[in-house]
């Protein structure tokens, strides 16, 4: 029989010695920490795919490996960015019919996408089932992502808000429109009152000059810090630019067609500063895309 306070001991012992492993030296950095960013916004119109498309190109041509996931599943419209006519979408995973990596197709620079499909009503509203689904799902992927880049829908739906709960990071994209000013703070009202989220970042889209997209942040954080306990950091903002449609027009991001605009070297310094954040490697909860990765790194 054996001395139960011997095992003990050698449990103890075992513990001590998994403890003491670098976790970026084990399974070829096969737990290295990956990034998630909901890319949201209170009201349409803002341009939030356009920023989530091109920041994703950046982001890429920096060597980074990047997935973009098109979570608008009622208007999905990230494929139609990057002229990419995909077999499958994330209706097809949702009802069953194919995995994740079946639906998967590559964009520029080996951009992965997981499309959604569009004027489809099933899967507007996930149930509880579906959403860990899909939290299972990307967990279960053999690939790895320096980044996970989430296409939200815009507004303040139930979708919305579970895919920027499921996030590690809140970017919200606004534009100095008033109306979109104040729906972006509705959205961070929400999310921090009912879902105890306390940290956003902000990119301010469509800007004559630096100075206006430092009063829309200017005004944010104003009334964030009278009425909500939470920190808005501001990442960046991104001109005004007619070649934007031309882009769109001929379904291509902006930055690959036009490398040199100043729009261009926006989205370069957001995906730079992106680059330069500290990886999370702790979960901000139990239900967060790529969480047990992270459990399994704070150990």
């Amino acid at each position: 029989m054996s001395n139960p306070s011997q095992s003990t001991d050698d449990q103890a012992k075992t513990l001590r010695d998994l403890s003491s492993i670098d976790i970026n030296t084990t399974a070829g950095n096969s737990l290295q920490a990956t990034n998630v960013y909901a890319i949201t916004s209170g009201k349409g119109g803002v341009g939030k795919t356009a920023v989530v498309a091109n920041l994703a190109y950046n982001l890429a041509a920096m060597g980074k490996r990047v997935l973009i996931l098109d979570a608008d599943l009622g208007l999905a419209n990230i494929d139609v960015v990057f002229g990419l006519s995909p077999l499958y979408n994330l209706n097809h995973f949702f009802s069953g019919e194919h995995e994740l990596q079946d639906i998967l197709v590559e964009g520029p620079h080996g951009i992965q996408i997981l499309p959604a499909g569009s004027g489809v009503q099933n899967f507007i509203k996930l149930d509880a089932r579906q959403k860990m689904r899909l939290l299972d799902g990307l967990d279960a992927m053999h690939n790895h992502f320096d980044f996970v880049l989430i296409d939200t829908e815009a507004g303040i739906s139930e979708n919305v808000t579970y895919f920027n709960t499921a996030a590690q990071e809140i970017l919200v994209v606004t534009t100095p429109d008033p109306t979109a000013i104040t729906d972006a703070y509705a959205l961070m009202k929400l999310l921090s009152t009912q879902f105890h989220e306390k940290k956003f970042n902000l990119v301010v889209n469509q800007i004559r000059n630096e100075d206006e997209a430092l009063d829309v942040y200017r005004k944010l954080t104003m009334v964030a810090n009278r009425y909500l306990d939470i920190s808005i950091d501001y990442l960046g903002s991104i001109p005004e630019d007619r070649q934007m449609i031309d882009a769109i027009r001929k379904q291509r991001v902006i930055s690959e067609i036009y490398p040199s605009s100043k729009i261009t070297q926006s989205f370069n310094e957001l995906a730079s500063r992106l680059c330069s954040e500290p990886a999370k490697t702790s979960p901000k909860g139990n239900l967060q895309f790529f969480w047990k990765k992270l459990l399994n790194m704070r150990g």
